[in-house]
């Protein structure tokens, strides 16, 4: 019997590690053309690198003080920030080809009504990704940077760095871009189970506070900012809520479908 069950184990074995095998090779092609898309993406930009930083710093640009301008504090800054910055477009640029290969690797283990859900909550993650960072640099960069040059003491010329001001405004974007994404955390959480919208309705409290505390912790130190981050995050959450409430609806509609469906 127990020669039985050693054989039976090592055919499970041997019946689930070409499965593994053929997961892991999937895993490895698709990460692998997800970084040929970016390297595609990238090659263009990099002859424009110094011009796309320059569309970059125009907010900031366009509230310095006149005559001042902005510098380079280390030999290679001048050569190594604006690729920096086609690099990290190029991530940016390519998140559609790589949440489409997220998708194409996940899907067949998912239910049909999981695959229709998964698909929308996809497209709507990187639409209100791209929103946020947009936001951010049209609405909330103006503002901020001529908050800060105003408050500049006098004698104080204004002349930021150009790899501080990149790695600054990369910092907004992904805390406007994710914070952006909260209808869909929203949606998930009702969708799992996890939570219900009257649940989410009864932590208005909270959320509105936690909203102004991410809100200090992920933007500079002026109030403006905060506020511009915190009040599209609440107003985000309200909207996830209402969606939620119609996923929750339909959810119930299909359920109550499928027993008469079966009979």
């Amino acid at each position: 019997m127990i020669g039985d069950r050693l054989n039976t184990r090592s055919t499970k074995t041997q019946e689930q590690q070409p499965g593994l095998i053929g997961h892991l090779v999937e895993l490895r092609t698709r990460l692998l053309r997800i970084v040929i898309s970016i390297c595609i993406i990238f090659l263009p930009l990099a002859f424009f690198a110094n011009d796309l930083y320059a569309i970059l710093a125009t907010p900031l640009l366009a509230t310095m003080p006149q005559g001042t301008s902005m510098i380079a504090t280390e030999v290679a800054s001048p050569f190594l920030t604006p690729f920096k910055f086609a690099l990290v477009l190029s991530v940016f640029l390519g998140m559609p080809v790589i949440l489409y290969h997220f998708w194409t690797f996940i899907a067949p283990g998912l239910y049909g009504h999981e695959r229709k859900m998964m698909m929308p909550l996809l497209a709507g993650s990187v639409v209100l990704f791209y929103s946020g960072v947009l936001f951010a640099y049209y609405a909330v960069f103006p503002l901020v940077f001529a908050f800060l040059a105003s408050v500049a003491p006098e004698g104080v010329a204004v002349m930021t760095d150009i790899s501080s001001y990149l790695d600054f405004v990369l910092k907004l974007f992904f805390a406007f871009g994710m914070a952006f994404e909260i209808p869909i955390v929203t949606i998930v959480l009702v969708w799992a189970g996890a939570a219900t919208p009257d649940q989410l309705v009864s932590k208005r409290p909270y959320v509105v506070v936690t909203a102004f505390v991410l809100g200090m912790l992920l933007t500079p130190p002026d109030i403006i900012s905060q506020t511009l981050l915190a009040v599209p995050m609440w107003l985000l959450f309200e909207i996830g809520v209402l969606i939620s409430r119609m996923v929750v609806k339909n959810k119930a509609e299909r359920e109550a479908a499928e027993p008469e469906a079966s009979e």
